[in-house]
């Protein structure tokens, strides 16, 4: 699902006062890791993932590997912190993220 500019901007300020939920640490992604993205992922539909990797190139490649993984959607990424939303079908009405 490709984000609009304006789903982007909503899911940004939705996203602004959450705190990481998973962290990627010096093992980097490991499977553990990726299960837990994609468990949080199922859960709360928005995410923030802290990834601890020291060059903005090795960032950036592991955030796409995450999005690739779990289909998630990009929201956005600043510095160790990227912001990650994938919708739940499974969700009721009342409990998914409109965008």
């Amino acid at each position: 699902m490709a984000l609009s500019d304006q789903q982007r901007k909503r899911l940004r300020t939705l996203a602004h006062p959450r705190k990481p939920i998973v962290t990627v640490g010096q093992k980097g992604l490991t499977g553990n890791v990726l299960e837990e993205i994609q468990l949080a992922l199922g859960h709360h539909e928005l995410v923030k993932v802290k990834v601890n990797v020291a060059d903005r190139d090795s960032r950036d490649a592991a955030v796409q590997r995450i999005c690739d993984h779990t289909g998630a959607d990009l929201v956005q990424r600043i510095g160790f912190i990227a912001t990650l939303f994938r919708p739940n079908p499974n969700k009721s009405d009342q409990d998914k993220i409109k965008v």
